[in-house]
């Protein structure tokens, strides 16, 4: 992990109000999930389907991508293959060059995000606005969206009304949340106006029909795309989905998992271009492919990026998004950063409770815990853990397996936390306890306990 991220956590999570307050409001989302799913009878019975259409996918990859390419061909579509981020940012390069266009609209992506596409756009003397209501924020405050689907939670509405005062001129001290977002439309209208290309992610693909989806509440995918003369959507391989009756029981899924709603409120679908417009669609593979040979990881290709396990993990609630370093922050993140780049995100998979709230609240059924906890036993065989750290688990496993040595420590520690000074506890060395106390220590362990008190 580096530096600058170790200080972004360490200010985080010091901010105790802030801590609590996303906490809260994530926790609120995740019960309008649950409100949401427990009206829906069948919701078991979609999940199950889901995961298994999505176990075909992962199977039939290649003839699903395949048949989607002819089918999206003979619709007027040109499709690109691109291996990985940088090969993707330079087809976008390519397209948006030879149309000679240096004005770009761009919808909700994580795939982008994840190429860092706009930094790519903007080497290349490309302006790129993001216009979803989140994105431009963080845009604005050049930093990472914190969530994947609500990328600018951890900020409070008075952050975005200085944020807004300063780029976009509203009034000082404003956080009236509809004038704030009336002034994000006014502005984020005149970039609709002046761009003659639009960028979109794609939430899925259909093999049959060659066509893409796209699911958003702000219906800025729409405009972009109804007013540009070219459209560029980008997806990742794994969202191909075989057949158009599939669509629906994902649809349903989706909006109840992410935010509660039975339904986004724009479902759009996108086959051909217009006449005389260009439609461009960019299939990504940037690591799912080597991801997919990997037998105990490679259901976490079904993530249909709900964020539900990320709303209900009580690590990331009171972490944030930006504490993981990644794109894809949370539970799920936590398994697809390091497969990719176990030598940037190798602590990932150990900064979870191991809870299963994440597996429990899947639509697609992922088992995100068993994951995290198989991935915590590959990346350590394959000594990408730091040396403090295998040192630390062989002492403590040393412990753990001997009955007489591990009654014998908790004895000792529990006579070390009620007598010994605060300061011999609570010291640089301790990072745990930098930012909480240690419970008060019983008398007696359980084990104790139990030989007082059994009945034969």
């Amino acid at each position: 992990m580096s530096t600058t991220v170790a200080r972004d956590i360490e200010a985080y999570v010091r901010d105790e109000k802030r801590v609590d307050w996303h906490d809260e409001s994530l926790w609120h989302i995740r019960s309008k999930r649950d409100r949401s799913t427990h009206g829906l009878p069948e919701w078991e019975q979609l999940r199950q389907t889901a995961s298994q259409i999505k176990e075909h996918v992962i199977s039939k990859l290649p003839d699903l991508l395949e048949e989607f390419e002819r089918n999206a061909t003979a619709n007027g579509v040109k499709v690109h293959w691109a291996r990985d981020a940088q090969e993707h940012n330079e087809i976008v390069v390519q397209i948006l060059q030879s149309q000679q266009i240096d004005k770009v609209v761009k919808s909700k992506s994580m795939l982008t995000e994840e190429c860092k596409l706009n930094h790519h756009l903007e080497k290349h003397a490309i302006q790129v606005v993001d216009t979803d209501l989140g994105e431009r924020i963080v845009q604005l405050r050049d930093e990472e969206p914190s969530h994947i689907v609500l990328p600018a939670i951890h900020l409070k509405k008075e952050e975005i009304g200085e944020l807004f005062h300063e780029h976009l001129g509203t009034d000082k001290g404003a956080a009236d949340p509809k004038y704030l977002t009336e002034a994000a439309r006014q502005h984020l209208r005149t970039k609709f106006l002046e761009s003659t290309a639009a960028i979109t992610g794609v939430n899925f693909a259909i093999a049959e029909t060659g066509g893409v989806t796209i699911c958003t509440n702000e219906g800025n995918a729409d405009l972009g795309v109804n007013l540009a003369r070219v459209q560029i959507h980008c997806m990742g391989i794994e969202k191909i989905i075989p057949r158009w009756t599939d669509l629906g029981i994902f649809t349903r899924l989706l909006g109840r998992s992410a935010t509660g709603q039975s339904t986004t409120i724009y479902t759009s679908h996108y086959h051909k271009p217009r006449p005389g417009t260009e439609m461009h669609i960019i299939l990504v593979d940037n690591g799912r492919s080597e991801h997919r040979k990997r037998e105990d990881f490679r259901a976490s290709l079904k993530c249909i990026r709900c964020g539900a396990c990320i709303n209900t993990c009580p690590v990331y609630r009171r972490a944030g998004g930006h504490s993981y370093g990644a794109t894809i922050p949370g539970p799920i993140g936590s398994i697809l950063n390091p497969t990719r780049k176990p030598e940037d995100h190798a602590e990932l998979p150990f900064a979870s409770s191991l809870c299963g709230s994440c597996t429990d609240v899947c639509p697609v059924k992922i088992n995100i815990h068993e994951q995290l906890y198989l991935l915590r036993q590959d990346i350590t065989e394959t000594s990408v853990v730091p040396a403090s750290k295998t040192r630390s688990f062989s002492f403590l496993a040393r412990i753990l397996t001997r009955p007489r040595l591990y009654r014998m420590a908790g004895s000792t520690a529990r006579w070390a936390t009620r007598n010994l000074p605060r300061w011999a506890i609570y010291h640089r060395s301790n990072a745990w306890g930098q930012y909480r106390d240690l419970p008060a220590a019983p008398q007696d362990s359980f084990r104790e306990w139990y030989m007082k008190n059994r009945t034969s």
